[in-house]
């Protein structure tokens, strides 16, 4: 059973110490994310997802969490995430939080017993080794040195993350539990709990971090669905209208294993790097293929990402979705390199029709820049330039605080001609204005909704792109050109066009759509075909 809301769901990521600062220190925080709701409600946006804002030593941004259970002071309280929620439903937006699910912060209460050399109901409910020599296992990586008991922990990504024990699959040390031991079982209930804590102060669901990793030696990730499916079980029964969103990378399995979402990102399933990917600027992520599709280079092909998004379609089969995110906290902004708000234009306009749910990454409805060169801020590293403050309006502090720049939580983009919502705002031909044309079509029309039928017309390997959403009598046919010179479609006999919904840098005439070099335009239809020319 999935949650009828997700269908229409235009998702908006918050990066929270970077959004808005409410007390001038510097620190974004949930109190001017409430002050900001009316800005996101306006875009057409009806979904946040906010990146952890729970209690930690921010050593990597939040995602090593001290205490699940308490908002970090940073940001705000407890009641803050209440009031958010309120404030959102009145508007009729949904709140998503981010759940760090596999491991803690290395100063977790929790932790802190779990390393004691005495046994204690902490004990298990870690991954450790009988071994404190023992510092790399199969795909496991183990610190030891830092307490008393007699072995190592197990991390997840970064020294100071121990791994939550959900057991192993394969268990091939006496150390290594199975899902169902003690220990796991203590974390599976706890799950429960935090969810379930964060449900009553009016979450509507979260994005799990590192879905995948819990059960340790799981190549066929069976144990670790199994977990998932039970959680799911207990959401539709306790919680139906809830979601949960995964960072698993390979929606067929996620699904299967009970999330309503998955993503395809810069990992896992191929294909989503061969859409936005250059190797300028960020190529320690970049795809095998030398061009993506959206660059005006024309020499992408569209179908690295078809196939693989096809067969991931063809697995969930209706039920759950793909998620595609114009970027996220992890991995480069499509405004990079060479790239200007017309690029971006027909990159939304993918994003907003295609057959799956939509994610915003703050910021990027207006063009904001990643930002390469920067100095790593709390684990960031190379994803730091993804991480700059929002640009809200064209004063020195860009609205984002009106502390000293010098206590920005990271500097902001310097270019004097950055762009800002107050200007896009005001301006009706720039980006922000075209996204909320978009997203108005996208909550609106039953044919561009996250499960309606997608047909890819013609071979879909170059440009335009085009397809059609939806079915008969409703359907709507989306042309893409991101190659920087023009094209034109030819309506084949079959397909006839009866309203322009949407149209930016192409025109419909005699039959054909032609298109700039970038261009993109929506159009009601009343037939299926079509043909390329060049």
């Amino acid at each position: 059973m999935t949650p009828e809301w997700l269908d229409t769901a235009v998702f908006y990521q918050v990066y929270p110490q970077s959004f808005v600062d409410s007390n001038g220190d510097g620190i974004g925080d949930l109190q001017g994310l409430i002050g900001r709701l009316d800005d996101i409600a306006a875009l057409g946006c009806n979904v946040l997802w906010l990146n952890p804002v729970f209690d930690s030593p921010f050593l990597d941004a939040g995602y090593d969490v001290r205490d699940h259970l308490r908002v970090a002071p940073r940001y705000g309280s407890n009641d803050d995430v209440r009031r958010l929620c309120e404030e959102a439903h009145a508007r009729g937006m949904r709140v998503c939080l981010d759940l760090v699910a596999g491991h803690t912060s290395a100063d977790h209460p929790g932790f802190l017993q779990s390393a004691r050399p005495e046994p204690n109901v902490w004990s298990d409910r870690f991954v450790w080794s009988d071994n404190p020599w023992l510092t790399r296992d199969g795909d496991l990586t183990l610190i030891s040195g830092t307490s008393d008991r007699m072995g190592a922990y197990a991390v997840n990504f970064f020294a100071h993350q121990p791994a939550l024990n959900y057991g192993f699959q394969e268990r091939r040390r006496p150390w290594q539990q199975a899902p169902d031991a003690p220990g796991p079982a203590a974390n599976r209930a706890w799950l429960k709990e935090v969810l379930g804590f964060w449900f009553e102060h009016g979450v509507d669901g979260f994005r799990v971090d590192l879905a995948a990793s819990l059960v340790k030696q799981d190549p066929q990730q069976i144990a670790v669905r199994a977990l998932w499916r039970e959680l799911r079980a207990w959401l539709d029964a306790t919680w139906p209208e809830k979601i949960l969103i995964s960072e698993w990378g390979e929606p067929a399995r996620a699904v299967s294993g009970g999330f309503h979402v998955d993503f395809m990102l810069h990992f896992g399933t191929p294909g989503y790097p061969e859409l936005f990917f250059e190797g300028n600027g960020f190529a320690r992520i970049r795809s095998g293929v030398e061009h993506c599709y959206f660059d005006r280079a024309a020499a992408g092909d569209f179908r690295h990402f078809l196939r693989s998004f096809r067969l991931q379609q063809e697995t969930i089969s209706g039920r759950g979705c793909i998620g595609l995110p114009s970027a996220n906290h992890d991995f480069q902004r499509p405004r990079i390199g060479a790239r200007d708000e017309q690029d971006l234009a027909v990159i939304f306009a993918f994003l907003l029709s295609w057959q799956s749910v939509p994610f915003i990454y703050y910021g990027d409805e207006i063009g904001m820049r990643f930002l390469e060169g920067l100095p790593s801020k709390e684990g960031a590293y190379q994803r730091v330039g993804s991480r700059t403050p929002m640009q809200w309006d064209a004063t020195p502090g860009a609205g984002f605080s009106n502390a000293d720049p010098a206590r920005f939580y990271l500097p902001l983009d310097p270019d004097p001609e950055r762009p800002d919502v107050a200007s896009q705002r005001a301006d009706p031909d720039s980006l922000w204005h075209w996204v909320r044309i978009l997203t108005n079509l996208r909550r609106t029309l039953p044919a561009l909704a996250a499960t309606a039928p997608l047909c890819v017309l013609d071979d879909s390997a170059g440009y335009p792109l085009c397809y059609l959403r939806g079915s008969l009598p409703e359907q709507v046919l989306v042309v893409l050109n991101p190659s920087g010179k023009g094209v034109t479609w030819s309506l084949s006999a079959g397909l006839r066009l009866d309203e322009v919904l949407a149209t930016r840098g192409a025109r419909a005439e005699n039959g054909k759509v032609a298109l700039d070099g970038p261009g993109a335009g929506f159009f009601r239809v009343s037939a299926d075909g079509g043909s390329r020319e060049r």
